[in-house]
């Protein structure tokens, strides 16, 4: 995220008139259920954790906004550094972009290139992201995607991708919005087929309850990927790789 504001409780707001009145009902009544997460939330991490990333990544001080909420925090943005040191990936693809899109761009410049294709529903905030990664020296392919007709029976709204890579190194779920729906995240798994054997899946928010369903449920279905929660952060990680 760009905004140099403090971090708001929820998302940017992007509900149409398309909603159902039961993914509404679904997502106040599963936010009674999550408010603890979603309060741990508002961190974004120790002041040293940010002092660390933006010297691994060879950034100014400044060049971060304020973190937490619905901006990632200093554990999902280092394990994306980690991620690409690890995988050298030549293709990234990123569901939701902001702060970590400016971290990923970075960390692929440092790390023998390769190419960052985010998408966010929001237009206006993708132009910005845009101006703001390249005021950087950061290249990277930000697109808008509205939301439209989830796949594979997944609620909520899904994006409109659009052209992809054939072949996926590390994908960053990020979004959309859990007021969207508490399970509207799950309908990643689309991309799971263009997943590289050896590559890796990165679902943020993972403590939250909706997203621990979603796991599961991509274990089930899923037997060649492994998923493991590595411990700490604010709001949960899961990291899924594919091993066949």
């Amino acid at each position: 995220m760009t905004s140099r504001e403090a971090t708001g409780f929820l998302p940017l707001a992007d509900m149409g008139d398309a909603a159902q009145l039961a993914d509404r009902a679904k997502v106040w009544g599963w936010a009674l259920i999550q408010w603890p997460w979603l309060l741990r939330s508002l961190s974004g991490g120790r002041k040293a954790d940010k002092a660390r990333l933006l010297a691994r990544l060879q950034l100014a001080e400044d060049a971060l906004p304020n973190l937490g909420s619905w901006k990632a925090d200093c554990f999902l943005l280092h394990a994306i550094v980690d991620a690409i040191e690890a995988l050298r990936p030549r293709h990234v693809v990123e569901l939701g972009c902001g702060a970590s899109s400016l971290v990923a761009g970075r960390a692929l410049a440092l790390n023998g290139g390769g190419l960052l294709t985010s998408f966010d529903q929001h237009a206006g905030f993708v132009e910005a992201t845009q101006g703001w990664l390249e005021g950087h020296g950061i290249s990277a392919d930000l697109r808008p995607a509205p939301l439209g007709e989830p796949p594979l029976n997944w609620p909520g709204r899904w994006y409109r991708l659009g052209a992809l890579p054939e072949r996926i190194e590390l994908l960053i779920v990020d979004g959309p919005p859990w007021t969207e729906h508490p399970f509207v995240r799950g309908a990643a798994e689309c991309l799971f087929e263009r997943l590289a054997v050896g590559g890796q899946v990165l679902l943020d928010d993972a403590a939250r309850p909706g997203e621990r369903v979603v796991v599961a449920r991509w274990a089930k279905r899923w037997p060649g990927m492994r998923f493991e929660r590595p411990r700490g952060g604010t709001k949960g990680l899961v990291v899924g790789t594919r091993v066949f």
